[in-house]
């Protein structure tokens, strides 16, 4: 008994290996999206101890969805192709340049390494590139359309986050000392760029949202990057604002962020709300059960942004009156995070009885 499963054990890990590659879907770096806001959350907020921990969560599931997407890529490469151009899954794919960012975030914020941090900004930047002009290529030349109802959600916007996930980063790499002014004009241009992308697509989730007929099964956690999106902006926005006094470029720019980071962060908040409340009537009202998926990352990244992004927000307008905002929210984000770890953990050990 013992031989048979030493013989079986292998060729099971390996078909789970796979079976995880062939149905992986693109957007799950949003977990490391997740966890790497979150850490940051709890290290402004003093829990430092756990987030160092969750630096350490991040540094296992980074390279496994970097193994996992690599072997897709090369044993299902059909499978990765179609989900390139289909509107529901492809938006999915700029988890990965939102969330090599997120973890170079992470590293420098929390514990400095500002060298990690310069090395994942170029390889974000390097994705941004490949992945943006990609999936905007392939949705636009697709011969056969979805009508807006089935081909538009939340996710759409994360085209808006992983942009806004590069200006972040390199906005915390370079406190001291100015980068190159290339680099402050290219960093500013993609702020701006960021900010376009939600306000094109925003009005069409907006309209989806109000006007075409949705069951309670849409609502799905996908939706809260409408505020994600918005939240990360308003924290590229804060980070350009505290480095006003050391990047030259910035300075003619100053009220203009003041004034359109304040917009964003505004937004921000005014999505909290109606979402929680979209929440509570699938889940309350229509009494759906509540089941982990993939697409959960993308409610918990949200809430830790947020959380982040009035910190620095506060910090960055001077204000001081919005600390109590974080304080209570990075309990909220960290709460949701180990709620879908906990989803992620208990799908695992049902697949490896299985």
């Amino acid at each position: 008994m013992t031989s048979t499963n030493r013989t079986v054990g292998p060729a099971g890990a390996r078909q789970l290996l796979l079976d995880g590659a062939a149905s992986l879907f693109p957007g799950y770096f949003a977990l490391v999206m997740a966890t790497g806001v979150v850490s940051i959350a709890c290290h402004f907020m003093g829990l430092r101890p756990i987030a160092l921990a969750l630096i350490a969560v991040n540094w296992i599931a980074w390279p496994v969805l970097w193994a996992l997407t690599i072997l897709r890529a090369v044993r299902f490469r059909a499978e990765l192709v179609r989900d390139l151009s289909d509107h529901q899954r492809a938006p999915g794919f700029f988890t990965i340049v939102a969330g090599t960012c997120v973890l170079g975030t992470q590293n420098v914020v929390v514990i400095g390494a500002r060298d990690v941090g310069t090395a994942l900004w170029w390889l974000g930047l390097i994705l941004w590139f490949a992945i943006m002009y990609s999936f905007f290529t392939a949705v636009t030349v697709r011969a056969r359309k979805p009508t807006l109802k089935r081909g538009i959600n939340g996710a759409w916007l994360i085209a808006a986050v992983s942009t806004q996930s590069v200006v972040v980063l390199r906005g915390v790499i370079d406190v001291g000392a100015p980068p190159s002014e290339l680099i402050q004009f290219q960093v500013i241009a993609m702020f701006l760029i960021g900010c376009m992308l939600y306000l094109a697509i925003i009005p069409l989730i907006f309209y989806r949202l109000t006007f075409v007929p949705m069951s309670h099964e849409d609502f799905s956690p996908p939706y809260w990057i409408n505020m994600g999106a918005v939240a990360i902006t308003a924290l590229a926005g804060s980070i350009l604002l505290l480095r006003g006094e050391t990047w030259p470029l910035l300075g003619p720019l100053i009220p203009f962020l003041r004034g359109f980071t304040f917009f964003f962060w505004a937004v921000a908040s005014w999505w909290i709300p109606f979402l929680f409340a979209l929440m509570t009537w699938r889940y309350v009202w229509m009494r759906d059960r509540f089941t982990y998926e993939p697409a959960v990352w993308g409610m918990v990244f949200p809430l830790g942004m947020y959380t982040t992004s009035t910190y620095q927000f506060d910090h960055a307008m001077g204000y001081g009156f919005l600390d109590p905002i974080p304080k209570v929210l990075v309990y909220v984000a960290l709460t949701a995070w180990v709620l879908g770890m906990t989803g992620l953990l208990r799908r695992l050990a049902r697949a490896l009885r299985r």
